[in-house]
C-alpha cells in the first residue's frame, strides 16, 4: 500500500511539475499571443488557448494508455500538414522570444557566462530525452 502511495503522490509532483512549466513557458514567452500575432490571426486568440488548453489534456488522457490510431493516408496528409504548420509557427515564435536568455542570466547574475548557460540546458535537455528513450523505450 505504501508503495502504491508514494507511485501516485511521485506522478502528481511531477505532473504539477511538467504542468507549471508548460504554463510558464506558454504565459512568460507568450507563445500564443505571439503565434497570433505572426499568422494575423489576433481575433482567434481565445480559439487557440482553448485548442492548447484540449490538445494538453487529450495528450494526458492518451498517456495514460497505449491508444491505436487507424486513420487513412487521406486523413493523415492534413494531420501532418497541421502539424508542420504548428510546429514551424511555433519554432518562429521562439525566435522571436529568444531574448529571454540575456534577461534570464542577467538575473541570475551569469551574465558574462550566457554560454554556459544555453549549454547546461541543451545538455539537461539532451541527458532527460536519452533517459526517456534509453529507460523507457518499447524496444528495451
Amino acid at each position: 500500500m505504501i508503495d502504491f502511495a508514494m507511485t501516485v503522490m511521485i506522478g502528481f509532483a511531477g505532473g504539477i511539475a511538467v504542468g507549471s512549466g508548460f504554463v510558464a513557458f506558454l504565459t512568460v514567452l507568450g507563445i500564443i499571443p505571439r503565434l497570433a500575432q505572426l499568422s494575423s490571426t489576433s481575433r482567434l486568440i481565445t480559439k487557440y488557448e482553448s485548442a492548447v488548453i484540449l490538445g494538453a489534456l487529450a495528450g494526458a488522457w492518451m498517456s495514460l494508455g497505449s491508444p491505436m490510431f487507424t486513420i487513412t493516408k487521406l486523413v493523415a496528409i492534413p494531420v501532418g500538414l497541421a502539424a508542420g504548420i504548428f510546429v514551424g509557427l511555433l519554432a518562429a515564435a521562439l525566435t522571436e522570444v529568444l531574448n529571454v536568455f540575456p534577461i534570464l542570466a542577467k538575473r541570475v547574475g551569469v551574465d558574462e557566462r550566457i554560454t554556459w548557460l544555453l549549454f547546461a540546458i541543451v545538455l539537461g535537455k539532451i541527458t532527460g530525452s536519452l533517459f526517456h528513450w534509453l529507460y523507457f523505450s518499447p524496444l528495451r
